[in-house]
């Protein structure tokens, strides 16, 4: 029998890990209603602005599954403190440099907080009593929908009141602050994957990554059919038929597509991208229905704070909902939970369809998606780490927070090719049309059905949050103790 550290004050590290999974969506969230000043504050074109959100976008999706990989062979409390080290080392980057190069070098680095949740959420499995550890992991899940719901008010009032400079220092104290908090109230976990690192997998998957993810968040931009369009998607698939082979050789690959492609995994990470297509959707959408202009015939013309506010009650349910959904998940699985939660996303957004009259039912309706996504999203780490060997959590974990940022850059995408497609002008500027809201919403009540379908066929495992854990040998997997 394996014994645990355990940490002495367990509330204490639930909290502050879920401060650090809070930390994550802000970076996603915070620089945002900015962007649109940028061209004028740093003498930068639109186009060259943009790649302050995509810079992130695409180092968070490499450093992810890097970061979770080295942190199940190297300690979990490490690789947080490594991530919340480059946060704040990019945040100061960005704040003092002044100019272009030095905030798309910094927005680049605060990308490396994406790791903290699936890392974090592997810690508290490793670290919590079992009974603790179901609410627990709701809990930080909940906070990526929170955390992107408090970034745009919260980027208003700092940029209003103390300048642009003041988002990157507010997340360097941020990160100063979490590092020392996790050094003091977060044990190490003493489980360790064997093995060397896969450098070689690591820099092909970067590769792979990097050209795909440039497709997704700027086709529309380049043309779908342009020459750097197609050739960057001729280097992704060449770089999978050499990295593939690569990782079903190597004795510990950077990501083990032979636990990735069983049937648990492999069906919870599907399900997972049409989730989080859904659960962005509804902060994309509704934060552009509620800011357009009233002349669109839906709009209601909202600052960016005030956009934010209407998100910010979904946000909230999300951790609200946190207890019941670690309850749910001990009681009944992660499948059932999964189930549920992207139902009742997809009866949502279809009801957001006929209910946009008024700002009541929007907040409403965006609230009910919040509450699928509360539920949908705790069970989907439950559900990963049921399946794969407890030295491997971290970086299965990790990978399924990769494939739903190919959610989110897959939502993003598809929501600006229908604005092209279905616009209305008012006075030269373009926006959603209330056809091409309805048609969104739509997609994504699809998307949800698609994710319930897919959860369906997930097996049912012998393991549930709270179940205590035999390990046995480098390849242990969690097994239920009478």
């Amino acid at each position: 029998m394996a014994t645990e550290d355990r940490p002495a004050r367990p509330r204490i590290a639930i909290a502050v890990l879920a401060l650090c999974g809070m930390a994550t969506s802000l970076q996603f969230t915070l620089v945002i209603p900015v962007v649109p000043e940028m061209p004028r504050l740093l003498s930068v074109s639109v186009d060259d602005a943009s790649w302050i959100v995509t810079a992130t976008l695409l180092t968070s999706a490499i450093a992810t599954p890097v970061l979770a990989r080295m942190a199940d062979m190297y300690g979990k409390r490490r690789m947080l403190c490594l991530s919340l080290a480059v946060l704040t080392m990019g945040s100061v980057v960005a704040a003092v440099g002044g100019g272009f190069v030095a905030v798309l070098l910094g927005r680049a680095m605060q990308g490396f907080a994406a790791a903290l949740i699936p890392v974090g959420i592997s810690l508290l499995r490793d670290a919590l009593p079992p009974q603790r550890v179901g609410a627990a992991v709701a809990l930080m899940s909940a906070t990526l929908g929170t955390g992107s719901a408090l970034g745009m008010p919260l980027s208003g009032l700092l940029y209003g009141r103390f300048g642009w400079e003041s988002l990157f220092w507010f997340s360097a104290v941020t990160g100063v602050v979490l590092v020392a908090a996790v050094l003091i109230a977060v044990p190490e976990s003493p489980l360790r994957a064997p093995g060397r690192f896969d450098v070689v997998g690591a820099l092909l998957l970067s590769v792979i990554l990097t050209a795909a993810l440039l497709v997704l968040s700027k086709g529309t931009r380049w043309g779908w059919g342009s020459g750097l369009v197609v050739g960057l998607l001729g280097v992704a698939a060449a770089g999978l038929l050499v990295w593939v082979p690569l990782q079903l050789r190597v004795a510990r690959p950077m990501v083990d597509l032979r636990t990735a492609v069983q049937r648990p995994v492999l069906l919870t990470n599907i399900a997972s991208v049409f989730a989080t297509f859904a659960m962005f959707a509804n902060m994309l959408v509704t934060v552009q229905q509620v800011q357009a202009p009233e002349a669109t015939g839906y709009g209601f013309g909202l600052s960016v704070v005030g956009a934010g506010l209407v998100m910010l009650p979904s946000g909230l349910a999300m951790v609200a909902l946190s207890p019941l959904s670690g309850a749910l998940l001990t009681r009944f699985g992660g499948r059932p939970v999964l189930l549920l939660g992207c139902s009742v996303m997809a009866v949502a957004f279809v009801s957001r369809v006929f209910l946009d009259g008024n700002l009541t039912a929007i907040v409403i309706g965006a609230t009910a998606v919040g509450v699928g996504t509360a539920l949908a999203f705790a069970a989907m780490p439950t559900l990963i780490m049921a399946a794969v060997p407890v030295t491997e959590t971290a970086s299965a974990n990790g990978i399924n927070s990769l494939v739903r940022s190919l959610g989110t850059s897959v939502c993003s995408a598809l929501v600006a090719l229908i604005a092209v497609s279905l616009p209305v002008w008012v006075d030269g500027a373009s926006f959603l049309s209330p056809a091409a809201v309805h048609l969104c919403f739509w997609v994504a009540a699809g998307s949800a059905a698609i994710a319930v379908v897919v959860g369906a066929f997930v097996p049912a495992v012998g393991y549930r949050a709270g179940d205590r854990i035999r390990l046995v040998g480098d390849d242990a997997r969690p097994v239920t103790l009478a």
